[in-house]
């Protein structure tokens, strides 16, 4: 197993214990990012070369692929895992995929007006007479609520590792996450950070992984 790496982040990035959930990630605030994860022994680093490959043949080859590929590589290259020449002559062959979906609307409805709603047509307890006199959602001096629609994307990542001697599967995980941004080239390097933060984590365990950008201070996910 690789314990003695699996805190090598923790004083940049915290992961906290979460049912599965998603929030949304904007962009000043921190990158936040659902993890699942399922391991089994892991060689230990040492003498042990690896090569990423796409999940998808198609990715084969591709210039997308091959930036994603070695963002994947640096974190294997930072456990102390060595980067093959080619898939052939690797010990560990690191597969590799990505997505983005289509996006879907969300409605934010926010109240300008303060107190509660009146029992009156200008929002009064009452009404002038009644003893009790207070302003409501529906007073015409601060207007009615403030309805905002927004897009917003699920993206997420899927990495496996196979012992390439005989296929034997050692490591499966996803990371997702929800944002108002469906630029892959900013969210798949977020989304490989969380999937090795503190790697390769308890089997069967799902994290909520949060990010900041500047990297100098983590909070507790809300």
């Amino acid at each position: 197993m690789l314990s003695p790496m699996s805190s090598i982040k923790s004083l940049t990035r915290f992961a906290l214990p979460v049912a599965l959930a998603i929030g949304l990630s904007a962009c000043a605030t921190p990158f936040k990012a659902d993890v699942s994860r399922f391991a089994a022994p892991l060689p230990a680093p040492q003498g042990q070369s690896f090569a990423v490959v796409p999940e998808d043949p198609k990715l084969a080859g591709g210039l997308e692929f091959a930036t994603y590929a070695n963002s994947v590589a640096a974190e294997m290259q930072e456990l102390g895992y060595t980067r093959a020449a080619t898939p052939e002559s690797a010990d560990l062959l690191v597969r590799f995929d990505y997505r983005v979906d289509g996006g879907r609307e969300r409605v934010r409805t926010d109240f300008n007006g303060v107190g509660a709603a009146g029992f009156g047509p200008w929002g009064r307890w009452g009404g002038w007479g009644g003893g009790g006199w207070g302003l409501g959602f529906n007073d015409p001096f601060f207007g009615g609520p403030d309805v905002r629609s927004y897009t917003i994307y699920t993206s997420g990542i899927d990495l496996k590792i196979d012992r390439a001697a005989d296929g034997q599967r050692l490591f499966e995980g996803k990371a997702e996450a929800v944002s108002r941004s469906n630029r892959l080239p900013r969210l798949v390097p977020n989304l490989v950070d969380a999937i090795f933060t503190g790697f390769p984590g308890n089997s069967g365990e799902t994290l909520r992984i949060t990010i900041r950008d500047d990297e100098k201070t983590v909070r507790p996910t809300d």
